[in-house]
């Protein structure tokens, strides 16, 4: 059976290239691997306590919820915007919190990778969304980290999974994060 990695990209621009590197994700995911790119981030509302009740849960709560709880792992994949990681994956790392103690991360495998313009790839904004996952309660997988520089310049000609070494990386990460997820 297939270890299943719910993927969460944080970049909602279509050209994005943090969303090539999901995709880079899906087409190169090593055997054993099914690597799901999660559509529907942006119709989350702002996480409020007022509106998480049960019996009352938005709907796009509720599937992302969902598909977390269903997935055994997560990967998270991030630009970096003003330094940090952008609100639309704060927001879904709070909805998927809730319940405190029993969210749909709690001792869920987790990575974080991504790619920016910067020439440090966006790793500030990986360490933060790193940094609310393990408060989530995610098992962070240490070795599972990829910080892609200089994304525009890159990625102007080349799709991120056409890559080889962006492909390589990507695949080493997934097999991290495989292996975390058997364990677990």
């Amino acid at each position: 059976m297939a270890t299943t990695v719910l993927t969460l990209v944080g970049s909602l621009r279509s050209g994005s290239t943090n969303k090539q590197l999901a995709e880079a994700a899906v087409a190169n995911a090593p055997e054993g691997v099914a690597v799901n790119v999660y559509e529907g981030i942006e119709n989350l509302p702002f996480y409020n306590e007022d509106i998480d009740v049960e019996g009352q849960v938005p709907a796009a709560a509720a599937e992302l919820r969902a598909a977390a709880g269903a997935a055994d792992a997560l990967l998270l994949v991030s630009p970096e915007y003003n330094g940090t990681m952008p609100a639309v994956l704060k927001n879904a790392i709070d909805w998927l919190s809730r319940p405190y103690g029993a969210g749909a991360t709690s001792n869920k495998p987790a990575a974080v990778i991504g790619t920016a313009f910067g020439q440090f790839g966006g790793v500030w904004a990986q360490d933060e969304a790193r940094k609310a996952l393990e408060i989530a309660g995610a098992k962070l997988v240490e070795d599972a980290k990829l910080s892609i520089p200089n994304s525009v310049v890159r990625f102007a000609e080349t799709h991120a999974k056409d890559d080889a070494e962006v492909a390589g990386q990507v695949a080493d990460v997934l097999k991290s994060i495989q292996v975390a997820a058997e364990a677990n």
